[in-house]
């Protein structure tokens, strides 16, 4: 697997808009470490007033649709704009104009699994400090960035063994988080490819774009090879199936701009 070419190399990011021109382009946008850094706290990962205008913006030419870890609810009130689509729960929970709406049956049937893997995880942690669950409508994260070095192969033991008990559910890792989810045949690439689908965007001369940082993106990178393009962000400390790569939130950004300037419009 090649590593991704950088946007900002000089060269690259013009070959990339010419590959789009004449395409349409809808863009499918990671939340957290893509369009706004990653925080301590989750609850403080607010977008910034000058990423929400470009985001509007984007939306009155491009389909733009938001597809993230973050419970649908929580994802809607950060972003706060009502022109883009939004996938919560790695895309078990879709909402969007037009009352677009779409929440995965089979992980509404594992519902019940959460709730009693949350009450055992939270008796079961109760002994070590610094963690916190993120409930979502078809998730539970455990956050671990506040734990102790010491105390996090235990912390990792018992999240394990308590989601494999589970057999509803499975075990996923992020950026200093685990997290448990339906284990049903559904995850952000999939959703992608359904929105596509219902957004009449399944044809000739669509080209989505796809911008994310964490492991859970690779499922979309995956996805779309071959029919899209998916963007990294951030410094790439593992292999990505993304052709192109971002440094940064703020480059996000820029790019966006220049999206704007010479892009094509969906």
């Amino acid at each position: 697997m090649t590593a991704p070419a950088d946007l900002f190399t000089p060269g690259v990011e013009e070959a990339l808009l010419g590959r789009l021109a004449g395409q349409t382009t809808p863009l499918f946008l990671d939340y957290d470490g893509t369009l706004t850094p990653i925080v301590d706290d989750p609850a403080q990962a607010v977008l910034s007033p000058q990423m929400r205008d470009v985001l509007g913006r984007l939306a009155e030419v491009h389909t733009v649709a938001l597809v993230s870890g973050r419970d649908l609810t929580t994802l809607r009130d950060f972003v706060g704009l009502n022109s883009v689509y939004y996938a919560g729960s790695h895309g078990f929970d879709i909402a969007g104009p037009g009352d677009l709406r779409q929440r995965n049956a089979a992980g509404e049937a594992c519902v019940a699994a959460l709730d009693q893997a949350q009450d055992e995880l939270q008796q079961r942690l109760g002994s070590l400090s610094g963690w916190a669950f993120e409930r979502k409508a078809f998730a539970l994260a455990i956050h671990y960035r506040h734990v102790a070095e010491a105390q996090r192969p235990t912390l990792t033991e018992i999240v394990q063994e308590i989601g494999a008990r589970y057999t509803q559910l499975r075990v996923g890792k992020g950026k200093m988080v685990f997290e448990l989810q339906p284990d049903v045949a559904w995850d952000k690439g999939r959703a992608v490819l359904w929105l596509l689908e219902a957004l009449g965007l399944d044809r000739p001369h669509v080209t989505p774009l796809y911008f994310g940082d964490d492991w859970t993106d690779e499922d979309a990178f995956r996805a779309l090879q071959g029919r899209g393009i998916g963007v990294f962000v951030g410094e790439l400390e593992r292999e990505t199936a993304a052709e192109y790569r971002l440094a940064s939130v703020e480059h996000v950004g820029a790019f966006f701009e220049r999206l704007l300037q010479g892009g094509s419009a969906a």
